[in-house]
């Protein structure tokens, strides 16, 4: 990893052990003030907000990370090695493949596929598959039980690519098994993986590239209140 001037600008200690890392500072916003008791302003570097405070008396933060794996990666790992953070759990959106998988479901990336070459740094001999914990997704199963929440789980992708030219690139993923694509977890798994983190990953399907149904930005923002809740209840599991 080289030499940055950081991403976080946080006091120690000021970063619980458990991290929920949307991608849009916004809703990490929305979350702290929603979701927490006491929430406290620790970085607004860059514009990506983090706050800490309390669900049900138990520490969480919450952090913007922005869009795709570099910007991920860095969050990520500077939480992990600079802050001490100990369980990453990614709560984003996903573009759907599937029939059966429809807009404002929630998805958990068991593990993460990816067309990106983030995984060079770690200078591996062959192919490298992404996965998350199975600490937190078993946590994540007994809080989707509890607060009845019903979800999808399985193989995602992680796109290097917003804007893909070509017509039906998705359906070669499609008929490998991978439910649904989004741009970061495959480097949130990476590193946690190579820094002994738990880590897991859980999406609202916010557009679906059969149906072409999409949600709006102000519900991506603030709406995906079951994911949210989902998340929070997997930390305190």
């Amino acid at each position: 990893m080289s030499n940055h001037i950081g991403a976080l600008d946080a006091d120690k200690g000021a970063i619980a052990e458990s991290v929920l890392l949307p991608g849009d500072p916004l809703r990490a916003k929305y979350i702290a003030e929603n979701f927490l008791e006491e929430p406290k302003l620790y970085n607004e570097v860059r514009g990506t907000l983090g706050f800490t405070g309390r669900y049900k008396g138990v520490p969480v933060s919450v952090q913007g990370t922005g869009m795709g794996m570099p910007s991920m990666g860095i969050y990520s790992w500077e939480l992990m090695e600079s802050y001490g953070v100990q369980r990453l759990i990614r709560v984003g959106t996903a573009g759907s493949f599937h029939e059966d998988i429809k807009v404002r479901d929630i998805v958990i990336g068991v593990s993460a596929s990816t067309d990106s070459n983030y995984v060079h740094t770690f200078d591996l001999p062959g192919t490298y598959a992404p996965a998350a914990s199975l600490k937190l997704l078993l946590a994540a199963d007994q809080a989707a039980a509890k607060l009845g929440l019903s979800y999808q789980a399985g193989n995602i992708l992680s796109g290097d690519v917003f804007y893909e030219l070509p017509n039906g690139w998705w359906q070669k993923w499609k008929k490998m098994g991978t439910l649904a694509v989004e741009m970061e977890a495959a480097a949130l798994y990476m590193n946690a993986a190579y820094l002994r983190r738990d880590a897991l990953t859980i999406l609202t399907i916010s557009n679906h590239f059969i149906t072409n149904e999409e949600t709006t930005n102000q519900e991506r923002e603030t709406t995906f209140i079951d994911m949210m809740r989902l998340a929070l209840e997997t930390v305190v599991a």
